[in-house]
């Protein structure tokens, strides 16, 4: 599968392609294809690490149910610097938290998808991606995002 790698303040982020669409983002340095769509989805992640993009404009496929496909759709739909909480998320979907939680914690293109978005109903919760929470508080000031609790 194709991937390029984007050196970011957040470390490298592997960006995987695959039929024509983003499929997967990994902190790593592995990649290193050069694809129109990996050229493209690279230069927005490293505008997206410069404060210059907000929303990014790329094709993503996410793999797995329906409902993770659901969850992912709604974090896609948080604006830059807001914040919601699992319970939002389930209440939108008529699902229980925990199952939010779990969908959130298994997105396959993080950064992108913005996981990191997502808080617990008392503040800020973990964090699936390389450094844990320490990267979700990272990414979150860089968007400017309030209403978290450190």
């Amino acid at each position: 599968m194709p991937s390029l790698t984007a050196l970011t303040q957040f470390g490298p982020l592997t960006i995987y392609e695959d039929d024509g669409a983003i499929v997967r983002l990994e902190w790593d340095g592995n990649g290193g294809d050069e694809t129109p769509l990996l050229i493209e989805a690279a230069r927005q992640l490293r505008a997206y690490d410069a404060g210059e993009l907000h929303d990014f404009d790329l094709p993503l496929r996410v793999a797995g149910s329906d409902f993770q496909r659901a969850v992912c759709a709604q974090m896609s739909a948080i604006p830059f610097g807001d914040t919601v909480t699992y319970g939002d998320i389930a209440k939108a979907l008529n699902q229980s938290a925990q199952a939010v939680g779990s969908a959130c914690g298994g997105n396959p293109i993080p950064v992108i998808i913005p996981c990191h978005r997502v808080m617990g109903a008392k503040g800020l919760t973990g964090f699936s991606g390389k450094g844990g929470v320490e990267t979700k508080v990272a990414l979150l000031r860089h968007e400017g995002a309030g209403g978290f609790l450190i």
